[in-house]
């Protein structure tokens, strides 16, 4: 049992369209050497005494990257939060200390909550050497992600986690992923504007109930997509990427959004919405070169609708999910 470990955990694009709460994937480096978004967490073993002046089993030590927004109260941190439910469920007698980096920005679509609940969970899984299976882990971040969005939903600590393309089937009783298939060749292109949506209030505006031909057209959309990704079908993948339920109630939140997804059809994309609750934008496209210039021309409407600046990333698709790190090969994001 060693006294610390490191692990870092990607940035995700939830939903992927048509598939709201269930679909998600994970982004990694692209091949321009654009730096990859995701959280760092470090824990470490600290003694526990029994009695009145027994120790918190979590507390933060450090949280760097935020810009002091995050709290270091270990009830009201995401990180804290799950690692203190694994520590509960496997290990009531051990306490940890946690040092956090966010190498992403808070409240952008890409999973930052998400990112920093996985990170800590696989963090104190491997310094405690439990190697939990992949259910328990996952159940465990969940506990971060109840406390951010007031919601138990997978679709950005699956592929956080996993890595990959992945679908939550359920969450009940236990946690049920299913990894899909990739198309050679298919890269996402991520744009953030540089402004903030809370996912909680972007949960809150979705309509409670909805109609049966929407919820139709949205299963045979998820449907097709699953179906294309297997198939490696492009044709069907880009007809599938349409977003009938939570798109037509976010993008007003998104100044521009209209004109970038155009823009993004335009400039090749196979399709283009919201990642996740957004800010940020995700075109899937075939090849990194026309990943790049869907990038741009999303970036170049936003930043006419709002003048504002955008964030690029392109990712080549599997991308890698969480993982323990020792000589940090994970490179600090970029200007």
């Amino acid at each position: 049992m060693t006294r610390a470990v490191r692990a870092f955990a990607p940035a995700s694009v939830a939903n992927i369209a048509c598939g709201f709460d269930i679909l998600g994937l994970a982004l990694q480096t692209s091949e321009d050497g654009r730096a990859t978004l995701g959280d760092v967490v470090t824990a470490t073993r600290t003694d526990r005494t029994k009695g009145p002046r027994s120790r918190d089993p979590v507390t933060i030590a450090a949280i760097t990257g935020d810009d002091g927004r995050l709290p270091l109260e270990s009830e009201r941190n995401t990180a804290a939060v799950a690692a203190n439910a694994l520590l509960q469920g496997e290990a009531p007698d051990i306490a940890v200390t946690l040092e956090i980096e966010k190498r992403m920005p808070l409240e952008s679509g890409l999973g930052s909550s998400a990112a920093s609940a996985v990170a800590a969970v696989v963090a104190v899984d491997a310094l405690l050497g439990l190697d939990l299976p992949v259910a328990a882990l996952l159940r465990y971040s969940l506990a971060g992600e109840i406390l951010v969005d007031g919601s138990a939903h997978a679709d950005n600590l699956a592929p956080s986690l996993l890595g990959g393309l992945v679908l939550v089937r359920s969450l009940e009783p236990i946690p049920d992923i299913v990894e899909l298939p990739v198309p050679q060749g298919l890269t996402c292109a991520v744009v953030r504007p540089h402004i903030n949506v809370n996912t909680r209030e972007a949960r809150s505006i979705l309509a409670p109930h909805l109609p049966l031909p929407r919820a139709v057209a949205q299963w045979g959309n998820c449907a097709a997509l699953i179906a294309a990704l297997y198939r490696g079908d492009l044709e069907l993948l880009s007809r599938s990427l349409v977003d009938v339920v939570a798109e037509p109630a976010r993008a007003a939140a998104v100044p521009g959004f209209f004109a970038a997804k155009a823009a993004a059809l335009a400039a090749g994309a196979l399709g283009c919405s919201l990642s996740g609750s957004g800010p940020a934008l995700f075109a899937l496209c075939e090849g990194t070169e026309c990943g790049r210039e869907v990038a741009d021309a999303m970036a170049a409407a936003l930043e006419n609708a709002e003048d504002t600046e955008c964030d690029r990333l392109v990712s080549s698709l599997p991308a890698p999910g969480a993982r323990v790190i020792e000589d940090d090969p994970v490179p600090a994001p970029g200007p």
